[in-house]
């Protein structure tokens, strides 16, 4: 199995492969990491990318599940997190300059909740700023491209989301619905 073919693996499926050793933690942040390498440029999905951080995880994650604390089936499964959900620890932007160095003391309970499920945070994704509006354009850190065609918009407020999940940059990715932009 190729890297790319894990990038576009659903949760389920990768998490069976984690359970069952055949692909590992580490190998599965590899393949979403170098997708992100290769793609960002032209999607701008990420705000923050936590390239480092997630490898660490991953290789926490692996040493856990071979000593058999496996914690459930999100363990080392890559997740991206709509830059308006607090994450501890980690800069949380809301999409917008004025929060560029706002770094929240605790997780939100979606953050605290995939934290101890095991999947590992591999950034902040890019969003409407404040959530406020449907076209995935931000003029603080970019717009944001659908990545069947980089000349259209994504959509949003959860732009970076939609991207990073449509591209293959995280297995998992959250979003926020106000006015019915996830529906």
């Amino acid at each position: 199995m190729d890297a790319l073919e894990i990038c576009y693996m659903s949760a389920g499926d990768l998490s069976n492969l984690v359970q069952s050793k055949e692909v590992s933690p580490v190998e599965i942040i590899d393949a979403h990491l170098a997708r992100v390498e290769e793609t960002e440029p032209v999607l701008n999905s990420f705000i923050t990318l936590l390239a480092d951080e997630s490898r660490a995880a991953a290789r926490q994650a692996e040493k856990d599940i071979q000593a058999g604390r496996y914690k459930g089936p999100l363990h080392g499964i890559p997740v991206g997190l709509k830059d308006l959900y607090n994450t501890g620890g980690v800069r949380t932007t809301s999409g917008s300059k004025i929060f560029d160095t706002f770094i929240p003391a605790e997780d939100c309970t979606v953050a605290a909740k995939f934290q101890q499920a095991g999947a590992i945070l591999l950034g902040k994704l890019n969003m409407h700023q404040f959530a406020y509006g449907p076209t995935g354009e931000n003029p603080d850190y970019g717009h944001m491209h659908n990545p069947w065609n980089p000349e259209m918009v994504t959509g949003g407020s959860s732009g970076g989301s939609g991207s990073a999940a449509a591209a293959g940059q995280c297995t998992i990715t959250t979003g926020s619905d106000t006015g019915g932009s996830i529906r």
